[in-house]
């Protein structure tokens, strides 16, 4: 018998192998996938056809302390700095099956803030 939590991540799976289907990262247009765990935000900016991490940053790195909305705006930013210096403006979303709300939402805001058109 599983439990709550297997459920619940083979439910972010099946959400996420959906997602997946139409998102996909060109050289023009990279995929900007994000991550979250208990206790850290992660996100990357990959160029799916080279199968190349072009940009990446984290809560752990950010020095945002946490996993809060904050952490998440603060990555989201960072990210968004360190693309527009490797040439990046333009990038699809990937919320890798999380709902679009707080930490995900905060990224995303931070990201189209700084200058990411998604």
């Amino acid at each position: 018998m599983q439990s709550n939590v297997q459920k619940k991540h083979l439910r972010r799976q099946r959400r996420k192998k959906g997602i997946r289907k139409g998102v996909f990262g060109t050289p023009q247009r990279p995929r900007l996938s994000v991550f979250r765990s208990i206790n850290h935000v992660y996100a990357q900016i990959i160029d799916d056809l080279a199968g190349r991490t072009l940009v990446a940053s984290s809560s752990i790195k950010a020095g945002a302390g946490g996993s809060n909305v904050a952490a998440g705006a603060e990555v989201g930013k960072q990210l968004a700095q360190k693309a527009k210096a490797a040439g990046i403006k333009e990038v699809a979303f990937d919320r890798n099956g999380f709902r679009f709300h707080g930490r995900i939402k905060a990224l995303a805001e931070a990201a189209r803030k700084e200058g990411l058109t998604f």
